[in-house]
């Protein structure tokens, strides 16, 4: 049986594009008859909001999705929340410890944004890590650990290349090293991302990850993991990117985006569902409906491959500017 999910942060409002990427993850789970898992992703406590956590499970059942497990439901898989899944973390950061696959870091990201000559790595992290620590020979690691510096942990890429066949973004082939060695523990003590989500995903059984296009450059890194630990790579679908009016990807500056806005503009949840569905090739053209009215209608392959530019006048409707 298929099992999709959908996994928001709560450190902002759930906006547009995040309504979007829920709605067809929901689809492709209730189309082929699976099961729809919400998992809250607030393992970086110092960003999330409970009462984010709350809004957002609000405006996905006022948008008109369900979910089979989650936060809120329970189910054989609990919690579902990251903060609350500690052990799990845990327990992997052992596991890749004993395997070799971690060495610690001590170097702060004020160094590495500073290596102007490094490769680029994901587009939110800067510059790649170029390896400093994990050159390091074991005196010059005892030097800075006598420190008193809490170091991060790194997982060591292998010297080859990952590639994959996404079914939006089509084959994939990311070069050995691509992106640098990433964190796995931060120096604080927070469990990285790429591992949380691949052990929760692992041990949710997720089958298929409909997701952002941001994410794309995070999948190598996390198949990886997948291999590292022992675990069946689930099969990835990244969706292109909603951007604004201006070309630039969807944010406040755009006006009323959020669906809490959305819904405080008085905007009826089938109207924000029909748009949705028509920028996402599933409707020709914008008309109210209901996420269930479109399972009979879903298909991967006529959703676009470019990213969807949001008209002005598109916005000022759903903003109640009419």
């Amino acid at each position: 049986m298929i099992r999709g999910r959908f996994a928001p942060t709560p450190s902002g409002q759930l906006h547009l594009g995040n309504a979007r990427t829920a709605l067809l993850a929901w689809l492709q789970a209730r189309k082929a008859g699976g099961r729809f898992i919400m998992r809250m992703e607030d393992i970086d406590k110092p960003r999330s909001r409970p009462h984010l956590a709350a809004e957002i499970l609000d405006d996905l059942r006022w948008l008109g999705l369900d979910w089979d497990e989650g936060p809120d439901v329970g189910g054989p898989h609990a919690p579902y929340t990251q903060s609350e899944r500690e052990e799990f973390y845990q327990a992997a950061l052992a596991q890749l410890q004993a395997r070799g696959y971690l060495y610690p870091c001590y170097c702060s990201r004020a160094e590495i944004m500073a290596i102007a000559s490094a490769p680029h790595g994901l587009a939110e992290e800067g510059p790649a890590y170029p390896g400093t620590c994990r050159r390091l020979d074991p005196a010059a690691l005892a030097e800075r650990a006598a420190r008193g510096k809490e170091p991060s942990l790194r997982f060591a890429l292998p010297d080859r290349a990952v590639a994959f066949q996404d079914l939006l973004a089509g084959e994939q082939r990311f070069p050995a090293g691509a992106g640098g060695d990433f964190v796995i523990k931060r120096a604080d003590g927070i469990i990285g991302y790429q591992l949380a989500v691949v052990v929760d995903d692992a041990l949710m059984q997720i089958t298929d990850v409909l997701r952002g296009w941001d994410l794309l450059d995070s999948t190598p890194r996390q198949l990886l993991l997948y291999q590292a630990l022992g675990y069946p790579a689930p099969r990835f679908a990244h969706v292109p990117l909603l951007f604004g009016p201006d070309n630039t990807r969807l944010s406040k500056r755009h006006g009323a985006v959020t669906l809490a806005g959305i819904r405080a503009a008085g905007t009826a949840p089938e109207v924000v569902v029909g748009h949705l569905a028509h920028i996402s090739g599933l409707l020709d053209r914008p008309e109210p409906v209901r996420p269930a009215d479109l399972v009979a209608v879903f298909d991967l392959d006529r959703i676009p491959r470019e990213p969807v530019v949001l008209s002005e006048a598109l916005l000022a409707s759903l903003s109640g500017e009419h």
